[in-house]
Parts: structure tokens; sequence; C-alpha cells
């Protein structure tokens, strides 16, 4: 690290859990952000004003006035704008050392599969049950560290599927493909503004944790927040033995 570096880092060269080596681990780390909305705006934000040498941030939307009230990687100005145009400039007002590379499309098939074995973590901030398991898929296959984040009304959840460790469950475990829920979405059931910032922070500082090496991870828990009452719950997440994804990969 240079001079500089070792100033606009010196909070985390502090900690002893993180130092200089922990900062030089996030310098060297690749990240993949797919949605930059909600989740992916503090989560990205975070990443880059941590340090994180490469930011891939993937999405294919366009921005619109309604996103403005919790998208903060976007501003008044950017409506019309391809999001991960906006927010790859928003990325170089924090830190203009971070590389972005904007891809502004939905990653599917082998462009996926290509940037999730490329990342050193990948942060599920998207929308849909679709993309969330394609996700899953690719980071079992390449044993990528996923850090999955979902937040709808007065409610979100977080957790970490770290596919390197044989005992962690991977997000099909969790939710089961062709099992889901009736998928929701902010257009029709409306979210609160700060909710995502908290979840998708929170995606932000697990994926620093593993790619420092420090703490413990949520891997095996997911973490359910209740809004209104501003209640955490953990519940313990095991292994499916028959997943259909990870039980025999």
């Amino acid at each position: 690290m240079n001079d500089d570096q070792l100033l606009r880092y010196s909070r985390h060269i502090l900690l002893p859990q993180l130092g200089i080596e922990g900062q030089e681990r996030l310098l060297a780390a690749q990240a993949l952000v797919v949605g930059a909305g909600g989740l992916g705006s503090p989560a990205a934000m975070y990443l880059a004003s941590a340090g994180i040498g490469r930011i891939v941030l993937s999405d294919g939307d366009t921005v619109d006035l309604t996103n403005l009230q919790r998208q903060i990687l976007h501003h008044t100005a950017s409506v019309g704008r391809p999001k991960v145009e906006s927010g790859r400039d928003t990325l170089a007002l924090i830190n203009p050392e971070v590389r972005v590379f904007a891809l502004e499309q939905r990653l599917e098939g082998a462009e996926l599969e290509a940037q999730v074995a490329a990342a050193d973590v990948v942060l599920d901030c998207s929308d849909n049950f679709a993309t969330r398991h394609a996700i899953n898929r690719a980071c079992v296959q390449h044993r990528k560290p996923l850090v999955s984040g979902a937040a709808i009304r007065f409610d979100g959840q977080v957790s970490v599927f770290d596919l390197r460790r044989p005992d962690s469950p991977c997000y099909n475990c969790l939710f089961p493909e062709g099992h889901d829920a009736e998928e929701v979405r902010c257009a029709t059931m409306g979210v609160f503004a700060p909710l995502t910032g908290i979840i998708g922070a929170t995606q932000a500082a697990e994926a620093l944790k593993l790619i420092a090496g420090c703490g413990e991870s949520l891997t095996g828990r997911l973490l359910l927040l209740d809004g209104l009452a501003m209640e955490w719950r953990s519940i313990q997440l095991g292994k499916d033995a028959g997943c259909a994804v990870c039980a025999m990969a």
C-alpha cells in the first residue's frame, strides 16, 4: 500500500482483526454484485469505500424515478440512464482507486459462469427467484462464497452460503427450486427505504469479512429482520442431504 492508501484505510488498519494484511486482501479482491438496486446500492458503496480492488456490477435495468426512494447509488439526474453506468459513476466519486466493471445485462448462462468463476465473493442483490437460483448453481459449481439478501415491505433477510465449506448449505437447501413461495416485488408490495440499506450494508459486511478472513460469517444461519419492530431473529440452517444442487457437488 502507498501512503495515500495507508491514510484512506487507516480505520480498517487500526482493527487488529483486519490490519494491513486484511486490507491488502480487500485491495486484491474481486466482488461480483448482481443487481444495482435497493440492496446492490449500499452493498456496492461499502465495498468501494472499503477498498475492494475490483467490483463487477451487473444490472440490465435503467434508473426510474420510483427507484430513487431507496436506490442510493442513483440520483435524480440519473433517471433514464443504465443503472450500472450511474452506479459506476457514483462508486468512482466514493473511491476512484476501485476498478468498476459495468455489465448492462441480466447475467445468465456462460457469462454468469465466467463472472462467478472470476470473483472472490458473490453478492446476490437481485429481486427474482430465477436469478437467485442461477447464481446459486454457479457458486456451487465454482465453490464461491455467496452472500444473499432480500427485502420487501418491512421484512428483510440475509445469509451466507460459503460453498468452500463442505458443511455449508446452499440457497437451494433453503428455498428448493420449483417450490418457491409466491414472488413479490417492490413495485406492487412496497418497501421501507432504510430496510434495503440495512440489508445491503449487512451483505457488504459479510463479504468484507469473508475476503479479509476475519470473524464468523452467517454461513449456516439466516438473519431475519422485522423492520417495524426493529428486531432480528437468527435461524440455524442445515445442509440438505438430498439437495438437487449441492448434495453431489
